[in-house]
């Protein structure tokens, strides 16, 4: 067994712990972070996943799902707030 398969475990174990957290919550805050969480796994799938078959494409995949999750977390945060996107 390799050590990019051990990580995958890890990553996987992590993503069914913090899908747990989105499903029992118990608050919209806990959920949300579950949420940005689980896009910091899937960098982190993409990431390893581009070491295990060598293509540089998966990284900028990677970064894209980042860049994504960042800007959905931040919306979500502000809908939450109550305030508008534009502030």
């Amino acid at each position: 067994m390799t050590s990019v398969s051990v990580f995958f475990g890890l990553l996987l174990l992590a993503a069914f712990l913090c899908l747990y957290r989105l499903w029992k919550g118990p608050t919209a805050p806990d959920r949300t972070v579950a949420i940005d969480i689980l896009g910091t796994l899937v960098v982190g799938f993409c990431a390893l996943y581009a070491i295990h078959t060598r293509k540089a494409f998966y990284l900028n995949v990677g970064i894209a799902w980042a860049l994504l999750s960042f800007v959905g977390t931040i919306a979500l945060a502000k809908y939450l707030e109550g305030k508008p996107y534009d502030e």
